[in-house]
Parts: structure tokens; sequence; C-alpha cells
């Protein structure tokens, strides 16, 4: 499933929030239920679930019900996905910047006769 371009489209639209984010950086420090997540936002709770839903639906993260509290868990393997990505379009824009590096001292070496 990581691999699918749908499953890291949903990633990075999941992403793409400032407040999924902060929810993803604190998932980093380890699981949180839904009122830990909730506690330093400015929002109603039905809108921190939707936030929520959007991060289980990519992908990034898992829930659990115990009893009536819902904790959440960061998927590492699923950010590892985006960051491999990530690595792959950094390995090939640097081999184009390598490419036009050599390019423009080849070209200068021949303005300048040398």
């Amino acid at each position: 499933m990581l691999d699918e371009p749908q499953a890291l489209d949903r990633m990075f639209q999941a992403l793409s929030d400032q407040t999924r984010r902060g929810m993803i950086d604190r998932l980093g420090r380890g699981p949180a239920s839904v009122t830990e997540l909730a506690q330093p936002l400015d929002m109603a709770l039905p809108t921190v679930m939707k936030h929520l839903q959007v991060l289980e639906t990519s992908g990034l993260v898992l829930s659990e019900k115990a009893g009536r509290v819902r904790t959440y868990h960061l998927r590492k393997e699923a950010l590892a996905a985006v960051e491999r990505w990530i690595a792959e379009r950094r390995a090939s824009w640097n081999k184009m910047f390598d490419r036009l590096d050599l390019f423009l001292e080849e070209t200068s070496t021949e303005a300048t006769g040398e």
C-alpha cells in the first residue's frame, strides 16, 4: 500500500495541514489520546476527530480503542515512505545540478580559452 501513488497522495494531503502536522509532531513523542491531542488546539472536538480521521485514512497514524478512550499511534513506516519519495527526488535534482555545474564549468573554460 505504501508504494501506491494514491497512498502517497493521501499522506501528502494529510501533511498539508498545520494542525495535522502538529498532531504528527506530538505523536512522534509517543501515543496520545484524542483528549491529549485536542488539548493544545483551539477547536471543537468533532473538528479534531475529523483531522485524526484524515491522518488515519492516509495511513500515517493508527488508533485503538480501550473502553471509552481512543489512542493514536504514529506509523513511522508510513513516514518512511514519504521520506523515501523525497530522498529519491533530492537525488535526481542533485544529479541535474551536478550536470549543470559541469556544463557551466566547461563553458566557462571554453570562453576563457583555458
